[in-house]
């Protein structure tokens, strides 16, 4: 068993809280003509006036040359995770993921969505909701007795029936008392394989699916990911607190 103090699980029920409403609020600030660095600078005014800490800002993980410059990430159309915020503005149709990860006294939380710039058409709509589903279907499997691989049999058995592409180089992870903490959490597996899922572990469960292929290139500033094929890419994730009751959405509002 992985012990988490009432006073751990409290923080963490309060990071998750903080996290799910200031990221909720930067997706209602998408709409077309906003640029990805005003998204960005609103996400990290947010962050230090609620008294907590960007997490990704200067975050350098191992074997990667350069520190995250930004507190957001944010990922256009065919850039799966890591894009980087500029001065290029969003356009009616795109969509946009948006990253957000932040610390506070002491423990790390980390969310995720996808929204549209615009209204979108009828199959983008259905691809962003098939995405977002598959996000609840992996947390529901993500019970004490279950195994790591159960989540992501399940998210790429729904996602995949859906007629999409579970991208496979890139993975969910532990957190909690770091941004990226084992196990890693691939959206795809077999029933009953990888880690057993223990009482107290938290993770970030992160689907990341694709139109066309799963493949992924890494682009040339070192760290956005973005299909080889060009097609558009959907990311949603949230951090759960695994419980004897089952898992627990640290950040839904």
């Amino acid at each position: 068993m992985i012990a988490r103090s009432e006073n751990e699980i409290k923080k963490l029920r309060e990071a998750g809280g903080i996290l799910a409403v200031i990221l909720n609020d930067v997706a209602k600030k998408v709409v077309p003509g906003i640029s990805t660095f005003e998204l960005d600078q609103y996400a990290e005014e947010a962050i230090l006036k609620s008294g907590s800490q960007p997490s990704f800002k200067g975050y350098r993980p191992w074997g990667v040359a350069t520190a995250y410059p930004a507190s957001l990430c944010v990922s256009v159309n065919d850039t799966v995770v890591h894009g980087l915020p500029s001065q290029r503005r969003l356009k009616e149709g795109e969509i946009i993921s948006l990253d957000l990860g932040l610390e506070w006294q002491g423990l790390f939380v980390d969310a995720a969505l996808t929204v549209s710039v615009g209204i979108p058409l009828p199959e983008i709509k259905r691809f962003l909701e098939i995405t977002k589903h598959s996000l609840d279907i992996g947390v529901e499997k993500a019970r004490v007795g279950n195994h790591i691989g159960d989540i992501g049999a399940a998210i790429a058995d729904y996602a995949e029936k859906a007629g999409y592409s579970i991208i496979r180089e890139l993975v969910g992870h532990g957190v909690g008392e770091a941004v990226h903490e084992p196990p890693q959490i691939p959206n795809f597996g077999r029933p009953g394989s990888g880690p057993l899922i223990l009482e107290g572990m938290v993770l970030a469960i992160e689907p990341m699916v694709s139109l066309g292929k799963f493949d992924v290139i890494l682009a040339d500033d070192g760290w956005s990911w973005k299909t080889k094929d060009g097609s558009l890419a959907a990311h949603f994730e949230h951090t759960i607190l695994v419980t004897k009751e089952g898992p627990e959405i640290l950040t839904k509002i």
